[in-house]
């Protein structure tokens, strides 16, 4: 792209970075910003020594000072910009302090969609973003090979970066939750190519209860198109926006119905709900031009996302699943489904967590109906959870305080033919880092299995 347009842009403005966090997104920024020349104010509640990771990573930089443990309003009042961290509250006093002082309020990847000359995909829904951007990636990376870039919701990774990287014909995929979508939202501006795949009951600690709001940021990823743009839909997601949707949608809306997925494809990644995913995939490919046949062969080559209905090992004829990602009851669900045991009664299930004031009585019975055995993680999500399944059940049921503990108690009563499956149907934090960091430590005990 024109380089000059965004360095002129950053260089020697006065940035106030509200979140520098630990998974990587915050400090890719803040490399980005400080090596353009910006003069960063970064604040984060947590302190230096739980930041310290992150910190390492930005010691060379002379142009960045550091408000940890605490915000201050001052450093909302006078600066040039404000760059928010995803999950920043709705009701922040700190960005309201901005918005008053008429301070431009950003996010990452809006920030970079104002800047790139590339074709933006994006990709949001409660459940199956992460899979359908990466489909549409493989997919993209076959048929137009070096102009191919993913952003957005990625582990460790920031978008705005990819500004070095990104020109005129290459096409960004990018992964938006809800919270990113607050940035596109404040700019006004939606992607080229947009996918709306679910929504389902999700974030409800952060909306307070209030689904709506939640909807209205997810609807950012449509709502300022073209009339030249397209809009994707998953089929469950023409039925909420119809509901919840009181504006004109401009683009042209094309609907992912799973019969456009041919049975003939031989297909690596299981479920019905991946079919749906597939689905939203094909059309977006179809409507960049991508060949049929390479379509197919994208689809067929795809192995899936880590995270997502992850088999991780088969030892002594367990399969070991890592679906740590499914962090509603929903997400358990699919994960059930998908693998087909419902009927078979050969899962040994790690669950449970902490809680995002969501509904936990559809999942205790799905869970009584299917599993050999339960293993619970400790947290609000769990006593929920508890609080629907019988006292007395006819499966063994462990209540346990971190990952090798859950993995010890599956392993007890796992036998040859069973699935110990982590779907946890809840939040992570409090015993975790994070749901990265849960997966994680997962793989790795199943690793140390002999």
């Amino acid at each position: 792209m024109d380089e000059m347009k965004y360095k002129t842009f950053f260089t020697g403005k006065k940035i106030t970075m509200l979140g520098l966090g630990l998974l990587g997104r915050g400090v890719n920024v803040a490399k980005f910003l400080a090596e353009l020349g910006a003069e960063l104010t970064i604040t984060d509640m947590k302190d230096a020594k739980a930041l310290e990771p992150s910190l390492k990573q930005l010691r060379k930089f002379k142009n960045i000072r550091y408000v940890l443990g605490e915000h201050r309003l001052k450093d909302f009042k006078n600066c040039d910009m404000v760059i928010k961290a995803a999950g920043v509250p709705l009701d922040s006093p700190y960005i309201a302090e901005a918005k008053k002082n008429k301070i431009p309020v950003e996010m990452d990847a809006s920030l970079f969609a104002k800047f790139t000359p590339a074709t933006i995909v994006g990709v949001t829904g409660t459940r199956g973003k992460s899979t359908v951007t990466h489909l549409i990636a493989h997919i993209l990376e076959q048929a137009y090979p070096n102009h191919v870039f993913v952003g957005g919701n990625v582990r460790g990774m920031a978008t705005l970066p990819l500004l070095k990287k990104t020109k005129i014909g290459d096409i960004v995929v990018l992964e938006l939750d809800s919270w990113q979508l607050q940035g596109f939202g404040d700019a006004k501006v939606s992607p080229h190519v947009s996918v709306f795949t679910n929504f389902l009951n999700d974030h409800l600690n952060y909306y307070k209860g209030d689904m709506q709001k939640y909807f209205e940021d997810k609807a950012n990823i449509f709502k300022y198109q073209k009339d030249d743009e397209v809009l994707v839909l998953g089929e469950q997601a023409v039925k909420e926006i119809k509901a919840r949707f009181k504006g004109k949608i401009k683009s042209e809306v094309l609907v992912a119905k799973k019969s456009l997925v041919p049975k003939a494809w031989k297909i690596k990644i299981p479920g019905e709900h991946n079919l749906a995913n597939i689905a939203c995939a094909v059309l977006v490919c179809q409507e960049l031009d991508v060949p049929v046949k390479a379509i197919k062969d994208g689809v067929e080559s795809f192995l899936g996302v880590p995270g997502r209905l992850e088999l991780v090992r088969t030892i002594g004829g367990i399969k070991y699943y890592n679906d740590t990602t499914a962090t509603t009851p929903d997400g358990n669900r699919v994960a059930l489904e998908a693998l087909g045991l419902k009927s078979k009664k050969n899962i040994v299930l790690i669950a449970g967590g902490a809680d995002k004031n969501l509904d936990y009585s559809d999942m205790a019975k799905l869970v009584h109906k299917t599993v050999k055995g339960l293993v619970l993680i400790e947290g609000a999500a769990t006593e929920k959870l508890l609080s629907f399944i019988p006292k007395r059940t006819s499966y063994p049921v462990y209540i346990v305080d971190n990952m090798k503990d859950a993995i010890l108690s599956a392993c007890d009563f796992a036998k040859k033919g069973d699935t110990i499956l982590l779907s946890p149907g809840a939040a992570s934090f409090g015993v975790f880092k994070n749901e990265f960091d849960r997966g994680d430590q997962f793989i790795k005990m199943v690793k140390k299995i002999t």
